[in-house]
């Protein structure tokens, strides 16, 4: 934080006036995010109606956006380290609102694409400065527990009112309209924070290294869209060119960082076992979770019939899970142990995707609505105790830095989970056997097979949606097989990792 900022006594900073409505602006910025990350599911088929992308094209439309955030959060969190957090907050919340409405509007696939993009520059501003403010604001470790369990909440609060609001809306307006909510959202952010949120930064920052960033950048979507490819259509020469460029640049960004005096990112940083233990967790954890999250939204609507709203309550289980895991796990994990709390919450969550492979076209919701209930509040205990421990292991005035490997580890993981388990999904799918005259568009996505069958005989279309239906509800069942294998893994690994690891209990004297 910038010395001049901070006040003359700790007791001052620890009780910072305040503190609780700063928090409330950054809340509506972990909204902003999670509310345009989960109403996309429900829209999918719908734009696949009307924009009717190829199968490739949906699934970029999916995981572009994390594919742009995961190569630039490290840069934009150190950038907020030099510039200022709450600037990059305030700059990026603006752009993030400008952006929605190219999405909205957006009347091609190539558009929605670009425009997606777009979105996860702006968005790449706005995570790693939340929590480093977060870790700015509070200084007394239990209060910092209990204001990352509330961020945490936010944005599985978010993951509720998205598909709620986002269905409600499909009902009544076009699909762009899921992305103008964030207008509103974004507007109270930007005014109320200019007063609220105080001001901080590194106090010698060092320069923001421009090859840093390029390389950064280039690793990171080289290496998403390898992995992607290498799914989808196996290792073509274009694909392991692409993942050997994409190994060259993060191995030069390593090397630069661990040379310059005052680098973006310290990779010293992963020297501590307890630090690097929260990062893979957070990583596979999201890359077990993201992809049959997905999909999920279109297996209620496209699969089971369900209304877009009713869709969106039928997901509630799990963000109302994660809200209540996220309030108390830090408590949680100072009574029992960190490791016993992510570790635990991990397993939960892979055990609850191990139950969703017996899925069938036409499972009971009770089934369903226990898994996620399950997923949510596994998901809610790791993913705060991560947060926690990664943002107590490093200096305030990395706060932004560290903040930002967090996030990448989940956008990371967001964007292989929707590459390799979306993948696998669309590879079973592809492979049904539909009556003759079954349109080649049928075979790209479940909603170009809905759309196909309208313009069949009763009998055809019937076969055609049955067996469509079927082999994307056994996509569906592998997918979670292996997310659940992820999991169980990732909670193998905590358990190791994590050993030893405690939440700090003293006041921290900035």
């Amino acid at each position: 934080m910038n010395r001049t900022l901070q006040p003359a006594h700790p007791a001052e900073a620890v009780k910072r006036p305040g503190r609780w409505l700063a928090l409330s602006v950054l809340v509506l910025a972990v909204l902003l995010v999670a509310v345009d990350a989960t109403v996309l599911g429900l829209a999918t088929p719908y734009i696949s109606e009307d924009l009717a992308p190829s199968g490739t094209q949906l699934l970029w439309i999916g995981d572009v956006y994390s594919f742009v955030i995961a190569g630039l959060l490290v840069s934009m969190g150190s950038l907020g380290d030099r510039v200022g957090r709450k600037r990059i907050l305030l700059v990026g919340a603006t752009a993030f609102g400008a952006v929605s409405v190219l999405n909205a509007y957006a009347h091609t696939p190539e558009v929605l694409i670009v425009a997606r993009a777009l979105l996860g520059v702006a968005g790449a501003t706005l995570m790693p400065a939340t929590l480093a403010l977060i870790r700015n604001l509070f200084h007394d470790p239990r209060e910092r527990s209990l204001a990352v369990g509330i961020w945490g909440a936010a944005a599985s609060a978010g993951a509720a009112v998205g598909p709620v609001v986002g269905g409600f809306l499909l009902e009544h307006f076009w699909w762009g309209s899921v992305f103008l909510i964030n207008l509103p959202v974004m507007a109270v952010l930007v005014v109320v924070g200019v007063r609220l949120l105080p001001e901080s930064r590194n106090p010698d920052p060092g320069p923001w290294d421009l090859p840093s960033v390029v390389l950064s950048l280039v690793g990171m979507v080289g290496v998403v869209y390898a992995v992607k490819e290498a799914a989808a259509h196996g290792f073509a020469p274009a694909t392991l060119a692409a993942g050997l460029l994409a190994a060259a640049a993060l191995y030069g960004f390593v090397r630069r960082q661990l040379a310059m005096p005052v680098p973006l990112i310290d990779m010293r940083l992963f020297r501590n076992r307890g630090f690097s233990g929260a990062v893979l967790a957070d990583l596979l954890t999201i890359l077990g979770l993201s992809g049959l999250v997905f999909f999920l939204s279109q297996y209620l609507q496209l699969v089971q019939g369900r209304r877009p709203f009713e869709a969106g309550l039928a997901e509630l289980p799990a963000a109302v899970g994660a809200v209540a895991a996220g309030l108390i796990a830090g408590r949680a994990a100072r009574r029992f142990s960190v490791r016993a709390v992510v570790s635990g919450g991990l397993a939960a969550v892979g055990l609850a995707l191990a139950a969703l492979t017996v899925v069938g076209q036409h499972t009971g919701y009770p089934l369903i609505g226990a898994a996620l209930l399950v997923v949510g509040l596994g998901a809610g205990f790791a993913f705060t105790v991560t947060a926690d421990v990664i943002l107590s292991s490093v200096p305030g005035e990395q706060a932004g830095a560290a903040s930002a490997v967090s996030e990448t580890a989940y956008e990371l993981g967001a964007a292989l989970g929707i590459a390799v388990l979306g993948s696998i999904v669309t590879g079973v799918y592809r492979d049904f056997t539909g009556p003759a005259g079954t349109p080649a568009a049928a075979h790209e996505s479940l909603g170009g097979a809905v759309e196909a069958a309208a313009g069949l005989p009763a009998p055809a279309a019937g076969a055609l949606l049955d067996s469509a239906r079927q082999a994307f509800v056994d996509g569906l069942a592998l997918a979670a097989g292996v997310g659940a294998a992820v999991l169980l893994a990732a909670a193998a690994a905590s358990w190791y990792l994590l050993r030893g690891q405690r939440l700090e209990d003293g006041v921290e004297h900035p």
